[in-house]
């Protein structure tokens, strides 16, 4: 995540690109638009749709997986303007998303915070009970 409250965080302080849904807009259309929106990258192919989570706060998250390949070190993100220091009248801009990186499912679980979690063992299921290809 980005902004100034999430830097120099790491354990349990990454998410995936979320944000809300525009009116009449579906599920998956808003996640291709987020995460074009926090990493600079546009995604097509075949989403898997995983079950939605409520995360602590009371969010309802939908979370979808593709199989693709995006190089971390390029990824651009919008940014949201903030004052801060709090209280001092000083607007600044910050990235949503500060940073990307690719993890272990087991180096992702510690990562990503503690409420979506549960999109990664959902994830993790599916990929582990699909049948191995015979080339």
């Amino acid at each position: 995540m980005g902004g100034p409250f999430w830097i120099r965080k790491d354990e349990g302080a990454w998410s995936i690109p979320k944000g809300e849904l525009q009116n009449g807009e579906d599920p998956l259309s808003a996640a291709r638009r987020e995460f074009y929106e926090e990493t600079g990258f546009e995604v097509a192919g075949e989403f898997i749709s995983l079950s939605s989570i409520k995360q602590s706060g009371g969010k309802k998250v939908f979370g979808f997986a593709l199989e693709g390949d995006c190089d971390p070190g390029k990824m651009k993100s919008n940014t949201f303007e903030l004052e801060w220091p709090p209280h001092s009248g000083r607007k600044q801009l910050f990235p949503e998303a500060d940073r990307a990186e690719w993890f272990s499912y087991e180096d992702a679980m510690h990562k990503i915070v503690k409420g979506q979690q549960e999109f990664l063992s959902q994830l993790n299921s599916l990929l582990m009970n699909e049948p191995n290809e015979v080339s």
